[in-house]
C-alpha cells in the first residue's frame, strides 16, 4: 500500500536484486536533506506553504465563465489535463486543451463558437513557437475574447509582448520550476482551483516524505528501476486500464523521458492503452525482446451497466450480469498472472478512490522517484539541452524561408 487509497503491487522485487538498496537509501536521505535545506526549490510547490502568484480576484473573474480553454505545450498543460481527466466526475466546468499545433484543431475550436469562455495561455519561456502560433490563430479568429490570462516567466518574451499589447494580466511562471515539474505550481493549481477542487489537498509532500511506508516503496522502486537501467532493460511500458488516467500516463511519460534521457542514458516510456492494445501489442509484450518492464494503472470503476443474458451466446454466458468493471479487473489480473509466469517485471498502482490527496500523492511519488533516479544515473533532471537543437534549427529554417 502506497497511501490509504493507492495500492501498489510491486513485482519488480522478484526481477531485481537488492544489492544496491543501501546505496539507494543513502541517496534518498541526501535528497531529503537537500529538500529540507531548500536546495531543490521546485519542491516548495508540493507543500501547502507555497505561495501561489495569483489573486482571488483572478479566480473570481475566470470562474464567471462556464468554459475554460488552456493553450500550451508539454509540461505547460499536461499536469492540468491529468487533473481534469482524473477528477472529472467532481468537476462542473468544461475544460478544453489546445496542446498541439494543428490548423484543423484550431478550426474546430473556432467552429465551436464557444460562449462564456475564458482562455489561459501558458509558456514558461514565453517563446514556444507552437504556443505563440496557436495564440495568434485563436485571437485573430476570436477578437472579442474578454476573459484571458497569460502565464509565463517574469522577463521580456513573445508571450509578455502579446500580453502587454492586449493589456492583459500576466501570472508569473517561477523560473526555478520547469514545465514538467509545474503541476503543483500556478500552472496546475490555477486550473485546478477553477475546476472547483481543493488545491491544498494535493500538497502533502511534508507528510509523505516522512511516511515510512511511502518512503520504503519509493526506495525499493527506485532501486529496481536503477537496476533495470544497469541491465539495459530500458523500455518502460505504461499499461493504462482506466481512460481517466490516460493524461496522467502522458504526464508521467514526459517526466521520465525529458528528465532522464541525456548523455546516452534514460528510459523509453511508452503509453499503452489496454485492453485495446491487447489485440495489437500483447503478443510482443509477452513473447518479444526481454528489455521491457511495465507500470500498470488501474482503479475502481463505477458500476453502471451489466451485460444481460438475453444478448449473450451460450459460449459467453459467464459474462451474464458482469459489468465493464468486472471485465477490466479480470483483464488486469490476467495480465499480472501472465507477466508473473513469464518472469516479466511489473508494478501496479491501483486507486480505490479518486480524490485530490491521491492524485497529489502519485504526482509527488513520481517526481521524487525521477529526481532520485537522476542522482543515481548522474544526469541533471531539470534541463533539456537537446530540445534546444530542434528549436534553433526550426527558427533558422523559418528565417530562411
Amino acid at each position: 500500500m502506497l497511501t490509504k487509497n493507492i495500492f501498489l503491487k510491486n513485482n519488480f522485487k522478484k526481477n531485481s536484486n537488492f544489492k544496491n538498496i543501501s546505496t539507494t537509501k543513502k541517496f534518498f536521505l541526501k535528497l531529503k536533506k537537500d529538500y529540507e535545506e531548500n536546495k531543490i526549490p521546485l519542491l516548495k510547490s508540493f507543500t501547502k506553504k507555497y505561495q501561489l502568484g495569483y489573486s482571488k480576484k483572478i479566480i473570481k473573474n475566470l470562474s464567471k465563465e462556464k468554459n475554460i480553454i488552456l493553450v500550451g505545450m508539454g509540461g505547460s498543460i499536461l499536469g492540468a489535463k491529468a487533473i481534469y481527466s482524473f477528477l472529472k466526475p467532481k468537476i462542473k466546468k468544461n475544460f478544453l486543451f489546445q496542446d498541439n499545433l494543428s490548423e484543423r484543431s484550431n478550426i474546430e475550436l473556432n467552429l465551436r463558437k464557444i460562449k462564456n469562455t475564458a482562455y489561459i495561455f501558458i509558456s514558461k519561456s514565453g517563446n514556444t513557437i507552437e504556443t505563440v502560433a496557436n495564440i495568434n490563430l485563436i485571437l485573430q479568429n476570436n477578437k472579442k475574447i474578454n476573459n484571458k490570462i497569460f502565464i509565463t516567466e517574469n522577463k521580456k518574451n513573445a508571450i509578455s509582448e502579446i500580453s502587454e499589447s492586449l493589456k492583459t494580466e500576466i501570472i508569473e511562471h517561477k523560473n526555478f520550476i520547469g514545465g514538467r515539474y509545474s503541476v503543483m505550481s500556478e500552472v496546475g493549481m490555477l486550473p485546478a482551483e477553477l475546476m472547483g477542487l481543493n488545491i491544498k489537498k494535493f500538497k502533502n509532500l511534508n507528510h509523505l516524505i516522512k511516511n515510512k511506508n511511502f518512503v520504503q516503496n519509493l526506495v525499493e522502486n527506485v532501486n529496481s528501476l536503477y537496476n533495470f537501467y544497469r541491465e539495459a532493460k530500458t523500455n518502460l511500458i505504461i499499461l493504462n486500464y482506466d481512460q481517466d488516467m490516460t493524461d496522467l500516463s502522458y504526464w508521467y511519460q514526459q517526466l521520465i523521458a525529458e528528465s532522464l534521457g541525456k548523455h546516452g542514458k534514460g528510459f523509453l516510456p511508452l503509453v499503452s492503452t489496454v485492453p485495446k492494445d491487447n489485440h495489437s501489442l500483447l503478443q510482443l509484450y509477452l513473447d518479444g525482446p526481454r528489455n521491457n518492464f511495465f507500470t500498470i494503472f488501474q482503479s475502481k470503476h463505477v458500476k453502471k451497466t451489466e451485460l444481460k443474458k438475453f444478448y449473450l451466446p451460450k459460449s459467453l454466458k459467464y459474462l451474464t450480469n458482469k459489468s465493464i468493471e468486472n471485465i477490466l479487473d479480470a483483464k488486469t489480473i490476467a495480465t499480472e498472472k501472465a507477466f508473473t509466469k513469464k518472469n516479466i517485471p511489473f508494478r501496479t498502482f491501483y486507486f480505490s478512490k479518486k480524490n485530490e490527496q491521491e492524485l497529489g500523492a502519485i504526482f509527488t511519488f513520481f517526481v521524487l522517484e525521477t529526481i532520485l533516479l537522476s542522482r543515481l544515473m548522474k544526469v541533471n533532471p531539470f534541463n533539456q539541452p537537446s530540445v534546444e537543437i530542434i528549436k534553433n534549427e526550426t527558427k533558422k529554417i523559418l528565417l530562411r524561408n
